[in-house]
């Protein structure tokens, strides 16, 4: 039983996945949140995985990981960068988590010797991690994944359900998020398949009191009120989610149908008046910036676009605190390997090469650094970006023609990229790893702290002599080469407890290549810094 007073909204999804829940659930936190609540916001996922770590990119999108370290949900990194808070792997679970916590706790007889059940077992589990999470909270907003129907999801509809009943009326608020598609032969909206969906969750035991519903064009009112009479709910809490210029207006468009109003009154929450004022402000110079500057994004999983999520949404937020639009040109590494540079990048004003696993593209990648460096176009590596840069730094200035990664080429005679033995994790903890480890929870993942190199770009950008920074690789920069390296113009610049972070080349306008993941703590309200500083760079470039 939840001990304290935290009123939860559940948003659930029906007709088909992908409508945008998470977009729908981080913009009522951010309404709530600039009310001056204190606002949780949890994910749960239905699928058996125990996390999404090892799911193809192409499979699920980007894996976004939290400042403990944990692999989560791309939609946790929209809540992010909404809410503008750091969250924790209590902020998503799965049920393959809950199902091995459960048979655990079988198997050490906690459970007395019963038979263990969905209910109430698996149930009372995904119960405990929902109270977890809204401890200390005025508010929880907690997503549902997947589609309302779905069988892996009924455990969870279930304890939905169980919570009403557990914590009464006012502190527990069913949100339900449809489609109403759009019939052009017709020239209309369809409602019908809303209808059934709410049937759906009705069965199920669930009774929304507010609907959401996806269109690309806005809902007459009386189609609302036909949606409201059917569904059971009052017409003031059929709320428009219509396609939006960015996913940033969203908020401001529900706030523009009073959202507040109908969750207050349930909740009992008062009159809320949230104050968007900034909000607004950024919005409208993502939508009519002043300039614009156009960044090469060099990578490989450019089928799916949701793979970079974190990266692509960074550079909306440096762009939208430097009035300028940031026009991505999405370059295929492996095109550059098969037609040259040149042909790609000649128009851009920035280079980015971004992370990623495996040896496809790779040479593309490299070949596309060779011409930032040699070109003296301010240059972004992240991760693997920064791997690269080293790896041709040394093969075409310190002329070790053979140099590699042992990522691709385990027995490398020059490996000036490794795989070290021992390193301590985010948590204090000594963790051990081999090439051949498993894959799933072997890599440096969460928040280390960097020492920044005075004068350096990353010290520029930063303006603090020790940063904290997410991490998710497994493979290191070997600190042999670090003598060659500096020698040769390209200076380490960030450092965490002997590992290489960050390195940058002398005589050129910007260039920085970071070991972490700068995306992953970029806001809309405080963009990442090494971002912010890139995109800055790439302007001035643009206008010398």
């Amino acid at each position: 039983m939840s001990t304290n007073k935290t009123k939860y909204i559940f948003i659930t999804g029906g007709v088909l996945s992908s409508l945008g829940k998470g977009i729908s659930a981080a913009s009522i936190a951010t309404l709530l949140k600039h009310s001056g609540f204190k606002i949780g916001i949890l994910k749960l996922d239905p699928y058996i995985n125990v996390d999404p770590g090892t799911m193809s990119p192409l499979e699920h999108g980007e894996v976004f990981v939290t400042k403990d370290g944990a692999e989560t949900d791309l939609d946790l990194g929209h809540y992010e960068r909404f809410i503008d808070t750091s969250l924790t792997q209590n902020n998503n679970f799965t049920t393959g988590q809950v199902y091995k916590t459960v048979i655990e706790n079988e198997r050490k007889g906690k459970y007395l010797g019963k038979t263990i059940q969905v209910v109430p077992h698996i149930v009372n589990e995904i119960k405990e991690r929902i109270f977890l999470a809204g401890q200390g909270k005025d508010i929880l907003i907690v997503e549902l994944g997947g589609t309302t129907g779905d069988i892996e999801g009924l455990p969870f509809l279930e304890t939905i359900r169980q919570i009403k009943h557990e914590l009464g009326k006012s502190r527990v608020m069913n949100i339900h998020v449809t489609l109403l598609p759009y019939i052009k032969a017709a020239g209309e909206l369809k409602t019908k398949p809303t209808q059934h969906s709410v049937q759906e969750l009705r069965r199920i035991g669930i009774a929304p009191q507010m609907l959401i519903l996806r269109a690309e064009q806005p809902v007459p009112n009386d189609l609302k009120r036909k949606i409201a009479y059917s569904c059971d709910v009052d017409e003031d809490s059929v709320i428009d989610a219509i396609d939006a210029a960015t996913i940033y207006k969203v908020p401001l468009n529900f706030m523009a149908q009073e959202i507040l109003k109908p969750i207050s009154k349930q909740l009992e929450l008062g009159e809320l008046k949230p104050n968007m004022d900034q909000w607004i402000s950024l919005v409208n110079k993502i939508i009519m910036p002043s300039t614009e500057v156009k960044i090469a994004f060099v990578g490989k999983y450019l089928d799916l676009k949701e793979s970079y999520k974190s990266l692509t949404e960074a550079l909306i937020h440096a762009g939208a605190n430097l009035d300028s639009r940031v026009i991505i040109k999405w370059v295929d590494s492996e095109k550059i390997e098969e037609e040259g540079s040149e042909k790609f990048l000649q128009d851009c004003d920035g280079i980015l090469v971004a992370g990623g696993f495996g040896e496809r593209g790779v040479e593309g990648k490299i070949a596309a650094i060779k011409y930032a460096r040699e070109n003296k176009i301010p240059f972004l590596g992240i991760c693997l970006g920064m791997q690269l840069a080293i790896i041709e730094f040394g093969r075409n200035v310190l002329g070790i023609k053979d140099a590699n990664s042992v990522e691709f080429d385990p027995q490398t005679l020059n490996p000036m990229i490794y795989l070290i033995d021992e390193f301590i994790d985010a948590s204090g903890k000594k963790q051990i790893r081999t090439t051949k480890s498993p894959l799933g929870g072997t890599l440096r993942l969460g928040e280390y702290e960097c020492q920044t190199l005075e004068g350096s770009n990353l010290r520029k950008a930063y303006n603090e002599a020790i940063i904290y920074e997410r991490h998710r690789h497994r493979y290191e920069a070997n600190p042999k080469y670090r003598e060659m390296l500096e020698k040769n113009g390209m200076i380490i610049t960030g450092e965490s407890n002997g590992l290489i972070e960050a390195v940058e080349v002398k005589d050129h306008p910007w260039f920085l290549g970071v070991q972490f993941h700068p995306e992953f703590t970029s806001r809309l309200q405080h963009p990442n810094q090494s971002i912010l500083a890139f995109v800055k760079a790439s302007i001035e470039h643009k206008n010398k």
